[in-house]
């Protein structure tokens, strides 16, 4: 059943972005005082009393976007406005009506749906008088609000389930299958990725570099399943991020990473690997998270390329993640985009997968017999046992004589044979090491942490512009060069 659905609209700067994350109890859109940070409509579901509702933040209305999207701001508030079911008219009680409060008034009158009037700021009692003036509206009283301040907030729920429709938002909305995080430089088309998943506009989409700014969750079904796409703002480097913005937009992408269950790092094929992409991979391999390097926009470099030419050169830029699979999609046509959807689902059952433990025990033996740990302060590493504490990721516990005995070299050779011999064979394997005297029952030591990935030696990087193309001869150079194994693609 779909879930009723409440949109919050209102001129710019009146507060919300800061109503959606009060009333969700949690920080889910980005609050800023510079107008018109909200562009895409950003939803959440709410429970209040055993209802349930989907509560959607928009643009502000009248805003005129620097970067001449004011149009695809103004779609989507529309769009929202045609969804919903209520609709929470949010103005300023300390500014007062103000004209662009007439005129949001005036739209609202043509929507014949039900609308709460909401004045927000009212952070102290001093000022619930001023509420008078919004009678001006026709709207009756308003409803005295600060998001701030967490004022009213459950009376404002209590109003939104009275206007709710009294048979909608009774039933739980369906469990999640699987959260995707969709992740990469600016202009890769993770937003037209996320438009073809929803197969709906869901996103703005734009050639403006940086148009979307936050992450959005955006939920879809498929086969009876449901799904949530969470799209992220493209990631600057750290030194060119030029406000709080995106500032805020690198912290949620980071967020989106940890939340998510599979991640997307898309890449464009024309432009070389940059230093952003290298950042984000090993982000990724920090958070142990299943991975899929996504090449989009593939049907504007397949006449110069081919994909096993463009796989070795992302073999040779990423030699540390050569389990990683790889897409190559256009979501633009829609082509390939449900494959890769499959595929990511088969990572996220391999996280889930559990080893036994005797079959686990076995193949540590094999790899220690094939290749005995190095002699360390002039002693025999020793394993005892092995058990899989874990799953998503997939966590392997070895009971030793002593974890400072195994190096990190050894054991990234105990986590690539395990690869290759157990249902892990595409996905990060976290392995701890304690010692067989271990009597305290605190959680496990961390293991040491994995060297960043290397850098190549076959292009020099740090002298290449970051929106600089890529070339074939490039790309020749790189296989040359490379000795490892194509990726099955």
């Amino acid at each position: 059943m779909r879930l009723p659905v409440v949109v919050i609209v209102g001129r710019p700067n009146v507060g919300k972005s800061s109503m959606l994350n009060c009333l969700a109890g949690k920080r889910i859109s980005i609050v800023d005082p510079t107008a018109g940070v909200t562009r895409d409509r950003v939803a959440t579901i709410i429970e209040a009393k055993g209802k349930y509702f989907e509560l959607v933040d928009t643009g502000g209305i009248g805003i005129e976007d620097h970067d001449d999207l004011t149009a695809e701001v103004e779609r989507q508030i529309q769009m929202a406005l045609d969804q919903a079911d209520v609709i929470l008219f949010v103005v300023d009680i300390r500014a007062g009506v103000v004209p662009l409060d007439e005129e949001v008034n005036r739209r609202l009158r043509s929507v014949g749906k039900p609308v709460l009037l909401v004045a927000n700021k009212c952070d102290v009692p001093e000022l619930e008088a001023r509420g008078v003036e919004f009678y001006s509206l026709g709207r009756g009283a308003p409803l005295p609000f600060s998001a701030e301040q967490r004022r009213y907030k459950d009376e404002l729920l209590e109003a939104i389930l009275k206007a709710l429709p009294a048979t909608e938002g009774e039933v739980p909305p369906p469990p999640v299958e699987m959260k995707l995080a969709i992740v990469g430089r600016r202009n890769t088309g993770k937003s037209t990725f996320i438009n073809a998943l929803a197969q709906t506009e869901r996103m703005i989409v734009s050639e403006v570099a940086g148009t979307t700014r936050d992450s959005v969750d955006v939920r879809f079904e498929r086969d009876g399943k449901v799904f949530v796409a969470i799209d992220t703002a493209g990631v600057r480097r750290r030194r060119s991020i030029s406000g709080d913005i995106e500032f805020y937009s690198l912290a949620r992408a980071e967020r989106s990473i940890r939340r998510a269950d599979v991640v997307l790092l898309f890449f464009d094929p024309r432009l070389r690997v940059s230093k952003v992409d290298k950042q984000l991979s090993e982000y990724i391999v920090e958070q142990y998270k299943p991975a899929i390097f996504v090449i989009n926009k593939w049907d504007l470099a397949k006449d110069r390329l081919t994909t096993e030419q463009y796989a070795d050169y992302m073999r040779a830029m990423f030699p540390m993640l050569d389990y990683v699979p790889m897409a190559f999609i256009t979501a633009k046509k829609s082509k390939n985009v449900w494959r890769l959807l499959n595929l990511a689902q088969h990572l996220y059952k391999q996280a889930n997968a559990r080893l036994p433990t005797g079959d686990l025990n076995r193949l540590i033996q094999a790899a220690y017999e094939a290749q005995p740990p190095p002699l360390r302060q002039n002693r025999h590493g020793k394993i005892y046992y092995a058990t899989q504490a874990a799953v998503n990721p997939p966590t392997v516990v070895l009971f030793t004589n002593g974890p400072e005995l195994f190096d990190a070299s050894y054991q990234r050779y105990l986590i690539k044979y395990l690869r290759d011999h157990s249902p892990f064979r595409e996905i990060p394997i976290k392995l701890q090491l304690r010692a067989k005297k271990r009597t305290d029952s605190g959680p496990p030591p961390e293991p040491p942490p994995q060297p960043s990935t290397p850098q190549t030696n076959d292009l020099d990087l740090s002298q290449l512009s970051f929106q600089s193309e890529l070339t074939a001869e490039e790309i020749e150079k790189v296989r040359r060069r490379n000795d490892r194994g194509l990726w099955d693609i």
